[in-house]
C-alpha cells in the first residue's frame, strides 16, 4: 500500500492511497505523519487502517497518471548516509585521488569503521517532488544524481515508511576537498523524494529492493544503472541509531541511506536532462534538470 499527496485543487494537498486496484482513495489525514499518530491511537498498524479506511469507497476519479502529485511528504530535515554501498566508496575514491583507484582515502576508513557517515542534505524548502525540477549548481562542472531508498521516520526514529531519493551531488566539489561536503551536497532544490511512501509493513523484505536510475538527454536515453538494496554494508536501523545518538529529529524526517549507482567518471548532468529513479513497489520519481541559475 502506497500513500501519495496530491492536489484536488490547486490550494488543497490531500492524502491518497494507492490500492492494489491501482486506484486512489483520500484519506481523511492532514499528512503521513497524522496517519501514522491515528493509528497507533487507535491501536491498529497503519495498512490496517488504511484498508478500513478504502474499504467500500468510490476511488477518485482521476487516474494516478492524471493527478498532481506533491512530495509524499514534507519533510522538516533530509538527511544522508554516505559510502554505504562499495561502489559508492569506489567512486568517492576516484574523486579524491584524481583515478589513482590504488590509493587508500578516508573513505576506505569510513566504510570499514564502526561510525557511518551521516550529512545534513536538505530542508522542505530545498526538496522537490515528483515531476519538480531539481537544479545544478553554478559553480560545479561534475555533477549527478544519487538514486536512494529513503526512509520516512517517526519522531522516536521508528521507520514507518519508504520512500525514493535522489541525493543531487557535485562530485568535484567533494572531491576537491571532503571538507566542501555541504557545499557539494546542498543548495536550492538539490534533493527530491517521491512519489509515495509505501507503508513500513507492506515491505516484506527492504534488503531485496531492486533500484533503477536513468538519464535521457535530448529525447534519448544517455545512462541506465541498476543496484539492489541487498548490496548495502549497513542495516538499516544502524543507520537510523546513528542519527538519533544526542540529536533530536522532528516527524517525518527523511534518511536517504546511499547510492550503489554511479554515472560513469565521464559524465555530468546538463539542463535540459531528465532524471527518472525506480525502486520496486515504491513507484518512479521523475524529476527535469534545471540550468543553474
Amino acid at each position: 500500500m502506497n500513500i501519495v499527496r496530491y492536489l484536488e485543487t490547486p490550494a488543497s494537498p490531500r492524502l491518497g492511497a494507492v490500492a492494489g486496484d491501482g486506484k486512489v482513495y483520500a484519506l481523511p489525514h492532514s499528512d503521513y505523519i497524522a496517519l501514522i499518530k491515528d493509528a497507533d491511537a487507535q491501536g491498529v498498524s497503519p495498512l490496517a487502517l488504511v484498508r478500513s479506511l478504502v474499504a467500500g469507497r468510490t476511488p477518485v476519479a482521476a487516474a494516478p497518471e492524471e493527478l498532481t502529485l506533491l512530495v509524499p511528504i514534507e519533510a522538516p530535515e533530509v538527511w544522508a548516509a554516505g559510502v554505504t554501498y562499495e561502489r559508492s566508496r569506489e567512486a568517492r575514491n576516484y574523486e579524491a585521488t584524481g583515478g589513482r583507484m590504488d590509493a587508500s582515502t578516508f573513505y576506505d576508513k569510513v566504510y570499514d569503521a564502526e561510525r557511518p557517515e551521516l550529512f545534513f542534505k536538505s530542508t522542505a524548502a530545498r526538496t522537490v517532488g515528483p515531476g519538480g525540477e531539481v537544479q545544478l549548481r553554478s559553480d560545479s562542472q561534475w555533477q549527478v544524481p544519487e538514486p536512494e531508498l529513503g526512509l520516512v521516520l517517526d519522531g522516536q526514529g521508528r521507520i514507518v515508511g519508504y520512500t525514493i531519493g535522489n541525493d543531487m551531488s557535485c562530485r568535484d566539489i567533494e572531491g576537491e576537498n571532503p571538507l566542501y561536503l555541504p557545499q557539494a551536497k546542498v543548495w536550492r532544490r538539490s534533493c527530491s523524494i517521491g512519489p509515495a511512501i509505501r507503508l513500513a509493513e507492506a515491505v516484506a523484505d527492504p534488503y531485496s529492493l531492486r533500484i533503477v536510475c536513468r538519464i535521457f538527454r535530448g529525447g534519448s536515453q544517455v545512462f541506465e544503472g541498476t543496484a539492489s538494496t541487498g548490496q548495502l554494508k549497513r542495516r538499516l536501523e544502524e543507520l537510523v541509531s546513528y542519527l538519533l545518538r544526542d540529536n533530536d529529529i522532528a516527524e517525518g524526517t527523511v534518511l536517504l541511506t546511499g547510492t550503489c549507482i554511479v554515472p560513469p567518471d565521464d559524465f555530468t548532468l546538463a539542463g535540459g536532462d531528465r532524471i527518472e529513479i525506480e525502486i520496486e513497489g515504491i513507484g518512479r520519481l521523475t524529476n527535469p534538470v534545471r540550468s543553474a541559475g
